[in-house]
């Protein structure tokens, strides 16, 4: 692997006093992940993150920052949290890649995963891993920049005001990106308005001649422009006058087929993910494409080698209880916007359908009704039995019509037994909850145990 940082570039990108040479091919956090060839970066919180340096080191770092004496190689700093940020900084200064920012209620990650790929044909790419869209996970993925990398596609995620000016001003992005505002978080919000105000922070870190992507269908997008005056804007979406128009789709089981017009030209996607909510992912997409000055043929192209990341929609053929199953993976996390959507796309998968649903955190004061709203479109899509965990979903099983009501289980283990009497041979297996749920260890267990 090539070499990401010397220690002589580490220690005054950081502040910092190099303790013996050493060169790194990646940085790690945690000694769970550890690569050999890692600058190991110790941590404290809740555990003391120096107190796995020699792990660490075991493990294979090349080697470590350091607030406490006693460890080589090692670049010596006063904080570690804050040297993680400078080198993050450094990373961004010295490179050239062009930087996307993603945030939004919805489909952050899934369209991070997606313009990586869409991008990879017009240069090396960089993104944020797994979903590094936070204080911790935005200078990660801005200290493993390459110098080399064209572009590069960061995820940012918010749960509380400010936090989004703080990350991209991080990132200071070329083209920010909200795929849409619906209500997540809103346990630390007053309102959907407040939420849109909080997404509307990733205008702050805009470069100067930075352009910002908005959902043309979305209601709170007025909002938002109201607030961006005198910023480069796109839109995208449905609604008349959006730059790239979302002229027609179909679906099917296995993705779609999205026309879009840009500039008065037809642009044809063709999907390899299902789900109408790819149509408005598709079209955010080549709207960084033409907000790039891309290619949008190529670019479109590219966008049918993307394929559903694990947990967010994601299928699997397994087998419970001897009976051949296609599990949807879409354990990640929920909210009541990814479950319509999650929903809707299973409802285009032939066979009797059987939900497995979590828990969705942080709704605020309305969350039963929120959960209860859910029956309707399970009804709609046509499942058939409803199996659910949490105690919010206690209200989603007293709005279920009587016969698609599974059990209320306490735990992922009451909720596998459960699956054992309830599947059939050719179900189809839908699951989905917020991350503590537990669901996302339930569908690892099922695709483990169940080929």
């Amino acid at each position: 692997m090539s070499v990401l940082w010397t220690s002589a570039e580490i220690a005054p990108a950081t502040g910092g006093l190099e303790i013996g040479a050493f060169e790194a091919t990646g940085l790690s956090i945690d000694t769970r992940s550890i690569q050999a060839g890692d600058l190991f970066v110790p941590l404290i919180d809740t555990r003391d993150g120096h107190d796995f340096i020699n792990a660490a080191m075991t493990a294979g770092a090349a080697g470590t920052l350091t607030q406490k004496d006693g460890f080589s190689p090692a670049i010596k700093v006063a904080d570690t949290m804050a040297a993680l940020q400078a080198l993050g900084q450094a990373g961004r200064a010295r490179g050239q890649a062009k930087r996307i920012a993603v945030t939004g209620s919805m489909g952050k990650t899934s369209v991070k995963d997606a313009l990586a790929v869409m991008l990879a044909p017009f240069g090396e790419t960089h993104k944020s891993q797994r979903s590094f869209n936070n204080h911790l996970g935005v200078p990660i993925t801005l200290a493993t920049l390459p110098p080399s990398a064209e572009f590069a596609v960061f995820e940012t995620g918010m749960n509380h005001a400010g936090e989004l000016t703080d990350l991209s001003s991080q990132v200071a992005p070329h083209v920010a990106l909200i795929t849409t505002v619906a209500g997540a978080h809103q346990a630390n919000f007053d309102s959907v308005e407040a939420i849109a105000d909080a997404k509307a922070e990733i205008r702050h870190g805009l470069a100067s001649d930075g352009i910002l992507i908005l959902n043309a269908d979305n209601a709170y997008t007025p909002r938002i422009r109201g607030q961006a005056e005198g910023l480069r804007i796109l839109s995208f979406g449905r609604a008349e006058g959006a730059d790239v128009s979302i002229v027609a789709s179909t679906h099917h089981a296995q993705g779609g087929h999205v026309q879009l017009r840009v500039d008065g030209a037809e642009i044809e996607v063709t999907l390899n993910v299902a789900g109408q909510h790819w149509d408005s992912n598709a079209a955010a997409c080549i709207a960084v494409a033409h907000a790039l000055g891309l290619d949008l043929t190529a670019a479109a192209r590219a966008l049918a080698q993307v394929t559903a990341s694990e947990g967010r929609g994601d299928v699997a053929r397994i087998k419970i209880a001897g009976n051949s199953v296609t599990l949807i993976d879409e354990s990640y996390n929920a909210n009541p916007a990814s479950m319509r959507a999650a929903i809707s796309a299973a409802s285009l998968v032939a066979g009797r359908k059987i939900a497995v649903l979590g828990d969705m955190y942080e709704l605020g004061p309305d969350e039963l009704e929120q959960h209860a709203a859910l029956a309707p479109p399970l009804t709609a899509a046509g499942f058939a039995r409803v199996l659910m965990i949490g105690e919010c979903m206690r209200a989603l099983r007293g709005a279920l019509p009587q016969g698609l009501r599974g059990i209320q289980a306490d735990t992922i283990e009451m909720i596998e037994a459960a699956l054992q009497d309830e599947i059939q041979d050719g179900d189809v297996l839908l699951i989905k909850g917020s991350n503590a749920t537990g669901l996302g260890r339930l569908a690892k267990r099922l695709k483990e145990r169940g080929n």
